[in-house]
């Protein structure tokens, strides 16, 4: 058909810098099978699905999320499908924010007796 439009296709520059992520992490992600660009020759070009996958990763990290559990969890979408995948990322958020819960009580408890070390010091000064 002409006036059918190729699926975009970013180069290995290009997909560096759309994500902004070094060549050294984006040819682990490959690695490590998170992504699966075609290869022609000794160049590597990546379609929608990459991209998409790209920005569930980023997405998984910025969560908190371990390469691993992101690469298991997009798996589960190839072999069981969406709604697999969505109960799966139901389980690993619900354990997530659990952490990070804890992190924050954590992170409150240092402020506030970083705060009150800070008002000593400034006490014992006279400042």
């Amino acid at each position: 058909m002409p006036d059918e439009k190729p699926e975009t296709r970013l180069s290995f520059k290009e997909m560096c810098a759309r994500f902004d992520v070094t060549p050294r992490t984006l040819r682990y992600y490959e690695y490590i099978e998170l992504l699966s660009p075609e290869k022609e020759g000794r160049a590597r070009y990546y379609g929608p699905r990459e991209v998409a996958r790209m920005t569930l990763v980023l997405r998984g990290r910025k969560f908190g999320f371990s390469l691993e559990e992101i690469r298991q969890w997009l798996l589960i979408y190839e072999k069981e499908g969406t709604e697999a995948q969505m109960r799966r990322f139901l389980d690993m958020a619900d354990r997530q924010l659990g952490e990070l819960a804890e992190q924050q009580r954590q992170l409150e408890t240092t402020v506030a007796e970083l705060q009150q070390l800070r008002a000593d010091t400034a006490r014992s000064i006279g400042s």
